[in-house]
């Protein structure tokens, strides 16, 4: 079953339900409120009876004046309400009944069984009736009405709360019809997307417009197909950089053994052709280890080996590992720290120091005489930023300088920022560059303290 039918079939019996259960109460509240009100009325009009009959003359007057002055004032009332007059001892006023069965010139037989059924209402036998009992000076002034009449009024106007129970559940279920449609028409614009991104026609994906949750799960798909398109990009241009990189040392080996081998080279031209042949494969080694390292850094979790890590140590090793290359081209290193004793954060110890190696040498490589190294704590988190004094950054490089076989001047592989972003990624932490004020490149790489 579809998913619309489904919303609609379980509005529609929550729907019953409720009316069901609000019928029930309303007909339960209607007819008690009724009752009430009736038993009101009948206390009103036995007290106003009641003063009538004391007002009028001695009891002894014609029947027909009695009659007459007590029907009068019972249909003042309320026409369902009848009335009876019991002497001290109980027994039913004959020539006193004021009900619209026992008029005048009526049969005994006829007054007999009246007296008989207003008896089973007064000693409470029959249940049909409401009944209230005043004492006047002739006696006991009992007023009754049928509680049929009171349930005739309930049901007729519960009849009518259904009717419109009814019409409101149609315009209701009608309502949710096309609500739950306008709901679900973004869901199946969803599906469809989702369905491009299956047949990987990522850059096809458009942006599905909706309110609320659905509405935030349609940007998350889009941008996660945005993502995948940015992914795939970079993947194709991967393997292009990668095949190129790895064609042209392959290409100086074949080439300068060949020489070798056909003697094109002699003397010492052999040993130069060799020697180019070992720089080339070191290179190409290279390449080739930094290559499975970052495909590593992606997809394997085992090879990350996380542990508490003191940065000042860290940073010492770090600077330890380059000082040869600073001493060659005569570059001055400046580190410094706040005053933080520990600054410790959860990370692979090796992997991140290969990640500051990377990012220290590249400063090397583009520095003209210093290269600044500041960590401390700042907005609770821990920052270590390294800048050089050199040319800075080109703005076309900027955006991609992380990206993979990216090489600004005097790169190499165009691997070691990119390693040291997944490494850095991997602490928990972000890595991030930019031109400084004063000239020069400046790097910064931000991690959560460990706790």
């Amino acid at each position: 079953m579809k998913l619309v039918h489904q919303i609609n079939l379980a509005f529609g019996i929550a729907l019953i339900l409720v009316l069901s259960i609000t019928a029930v109460l309303i007909h339960f509240v209607l007819l008690d409120h009724f009752m009430v009100a009736q038993k009101e009325e009948l206390k009103m009009a036995s007290a106003s009876l009641s003063a009538t009959m004391m007002k009028s003359e001695s009891f002894g007057q014609a029947t027909i004046d009695k009659r007459t002055t007590l029907s009068a004032s019972t249909s003042q009332v309320n026409s369902s309400i009848e009335a009876v007059v019991t002497d001290a001892q109980g027994n039913i006023v004959e020539d006193v009944l004021p009900m619209q069965s026992v008029q005048i010139g009526t049969t005994s037989s006829t007054k007999t069984s009246a007296i008989s059924s207003v008896g089973k209402v007064l000693d409470g036998s029959d249940k049909g009736f409401l009944v209230e009992v005043n004492a006047i000076p002739q006696g006991t002034l009992t007023l009754f009405t049928p509680v049929s009449k009171i349930k005739e009024i309930e049901q007729a106007l519960l009849k009518r709360l259904l009717l419109v129970f009814g019409v409101g559940g149609v315009l209701m279920l009608v309502l949710s019809h096309f609500i739950t449609r306008k709901l679900i028409k973004p869901l199946m614009k969803l599906k469809d997307e989702l369905t491009k991104v299956k047949s990987r026609q990522f850059s096809k994906v458009k942006r599905v417009k909706a309110g609320g949750e659905i509405g935030s799960v349609a940007q998350v798909v889009f941008e996660m197909a945005d993502e995948l398109n940015r992914f795939n990009r970079a993947q194709k241009q991967f393997f292009q950089n990668a095949s190129h990189e790895l064609k042209s040392p392959l290409m100086s080996i074949a080439g300068y053994t060949e020489g070798i081998r056909d003697g094109v080279f002699e003397g010492e031209n052999v040993r130069k052709g060799l020697d180019i042949i070992l720089s080339e494969s070191d290179r190409l080694k290279n390449l080739v280890t930094e290559m499975t390292l970052l495909a590593k850094l992606d997809s394997e979790e085992d090879i990350y080996k996380p542990s508490l890590v003191c940065l000042k140590d860290l940073l010492a090793e770090t600077i330890e590992r380059v000082n040869p290359m600073l001493v060659k081209k005569g570059i001055t290193l400046h580190p410094s720290y706040d005053d933080h004793e520990q600054l410790m954060v959860q990370a692979d110890q090796d992997k991140l120091l290969q990640a500051l190696l990377n990012v220290v040498t590249n400063a090397i490589r583009h520095a003209d005489k210093h290269i600044y190294i500041n960590a401390a704590i700042k907005k609770g988190r821990i920052e270590i930023s390294v800048s050089d004094d050199g040319g800075g950054i080109s703005d076309e490089l900027l955006p991609y300088l992380f990206h993979r076989f990216v090489k600004g001047k005097d790169g190499e592989s165009g691997l070691g920022l990119a390693i040291a972003r997944a490494i850095v990624e991997r602490c928990g932490g972000l890595i991030t560059a930019d031109n400084h004020k004063g000239g020069g490149a400046i790097f910064s790489l931000g991690f959560p303290i460990a706790t």
